[in-house]
């Protein structure tokens, strides 16, 4: 079973996947274990401590005990030093990273590598955001006394992360909170454990003290318990979750015993609109690139393609040749392959089920339709005739299917765009400037792109409104989530 892990990939789980607590490499505390599997071949890739509870509040604890001198024993630029040395390790060990994401979550190897690069970024920049979390002097009313306001570390914080981009997503979140002081309990998502496994034996590496950075693995099952109990406890001053809106509702209401920060990047279903003046290879090229990513399960993924009837016959036929000749689909780690699979067989049915609704209804299938012929994969799909009333139009989708809606107007695509309980991202396609900013303010999301398919990066904030969750990572705003302001008044 495990012959297939490199002898070099070893070197990033040394103790095979265990938890990492306290700076050690420690066994679950029941001695149990659960498996991740290749979602291409199925194989077994490694057996991972199966934490609960006991483990969680030793990880707590061991965070606790590291959070004051790292908050206050250390400056801003040795944490920015030690952060830009891990920048530095996951630079260098890139394929290794990136072979073990591949295997354990199933995207292409350069896309793998594509994420190690976007997670090593949030290092290099809050390397430097560290030095630059400014306070302010406030002018007093009366004379003698000084008004200050600093920003403090908040405490110990729990990251709970997903499963699509499982080294990125506790890299934006961890250099952010660490940078400021903070010291953190990972818990990653079932399916992909080993990288943030393999995260934290980087962060050794680069000097991060013991129990700074602690993570805590554990099956479906009791990462529901570990998670209620991270929100419930009062030694947890934070919390910050990506993944589900009913899972970051759920979150939400259990730190309401302990009125704790709460940070959720949560569920989008982004719209992308192509006007009627669009270049059609760039609205062509944007759509591949935020609707094919990780075979479409991101939250930024494009969900509901609005296309200007003029030129909808025109776009289709762009788009299906460009789906049959760039997307291959295979095994992550063989060079030709550029879609991987789904992330379990639930996604899979949950593609089926949309597509087959969906089809039922009126909706035609331009090109791919079905499962694909390995593991939990599913075909590239492009779909036209796709109606309000059928559930693809109104679903977060997450995996590979391109939903196409006819639109002959501004005000009625805006209407339809914001139709939605949840506003994380948003495109658009289209060369009037009047038109583009309009709709740029319009829209109801936190983000968008103009003429653009890929939006996020280190230096921008990334976030949404409406259920698509709380707060900002990344960018200057990132350490907003990990600070409290702190007023002092001195009279002299």
């Amino acid at each position: 079973m495990l012959s297939r892990v490199s002898k070099r990939t070893y070197s990033l789980l040394p103790q095979g996947a265990q938890a990492y607590i306290g700076g050690k490499w420690v066994p679950a505390n029941s001695g149990k274990t659960f498996a991740v599997t290749n979602p291409y071949s199925g194989e077994v890739i490694q057996q991972t401590a199966n934490c609960d509870i006991k483990d969680a509040e030793k990880a707590v604890q061991s965070s606790l005990e590291s959070f004051e001198k790292w908050a206050f024993d250390t400056s801003a630029k040795q944490r920015g030093a030690i952060l830009r040395r891990w920048f530095d390790i996951l630079t260098e060990r890139e394929t290794e990273l990136a072979t073990l994401l591949t295997k354990e979550q199933g995207k292409p190897l350069a896309e793998a590598r594509g994420e190690i690069q976007y997670s090593s970024a949030y290092f290099d920049w809050y390397s430097g955001e560290a030095r630059r979390v400014y306070g302010q002097v406030v002018p007093s009313a009366v004379q003698n006394r000084l008004h200050l306001h600093t920003r403090e570390p908040i405490g110990v914080v729990a990251l709970i992360s997903p499963w699509n981009f499982p080294t990125a997503m506790i890299a934006r979140k961890a250099a952010a909170a660490i940078a400021v002081g903070c010291s953190v309990v990972v818990k990653p998502a079932e399916d992909t454990p080993l990288s943030a496994l393999a995260l934290a034996q980087t962060a050794t590496e680069a000097g991060i003290p013991d129990g700074v950075f602690n993570v805590i693995t554990a099956d479906r099952s009791n990462t529901a318990k570990i998670s209620k109990f991270l929100c419930e406890s009062t030694d947890i001053s934070a919390i910050s979750f990506t993944g589900s809106t009913p899972v970051g509702k759920l979150l939400l209401s259990q730190c309401a015993s302990t009125v704790k920060r709460v940070c959720l990047e949560l569920g989008g279903n982004a719209p992308l609109i192509v006007f009627d003046d669009a270049d059609l290879d760039v609205a062509v090229n944007g759509t591949m690139a935020t609707k094919f990513r990780c075979s479409g399960q991101t939250c930024v993924s494009a969900n509901r393609i609005f296309v200007h009837e003029k030129i909808h016959d025109q776009y289709v036929s762009k788009l299906a040749e460009a789906m049959k000749s760039r997307l291959i689909l295979g095994d992550g780690l063989d060079s030709k392959t550029t879609q991987g699979p789904l992330v379990n067989e639930r996604a899979v049915e949950k593609c089926s089920s949309l597509l087959s609704d969906a089809v039922q209804k009126g909706a035609q299938v331009v090109t791919g339709g079905k499962r694909g012929d390995f593991g939990s994969s599913f075909q590239p799909t492009l779909l036209t005739n796709v109606q309000t009333n059928m559930e693809i139009a109104n679903t977060e989708i997450f995996g590979p299917i391109a939903p196409i809606q006819k639109f002959h107007d501004e005000q009625q695509v805006v209407k339809l765009a914001n139709d939605c309980r949840v506003g994380l991202a948003g495109y658009i396609f289209g060369k009037n400037p009047s038109t583009l900013h309009r709709v740029s303010r319009k829209l109801e999301v936190g983000m968008v792109g103009v003429n653009e398919g890929l939006i996020s990066c280190a230096e921008a904030a990334f976030g949404g409104v409406k259920e698509s969750g709380l707060g900002r990572e990344g960018g200057a705003q990132g350490i907003d989530e990990f600070t409290n302001w702190k007023y002092i008044c001195t009279q002299y």
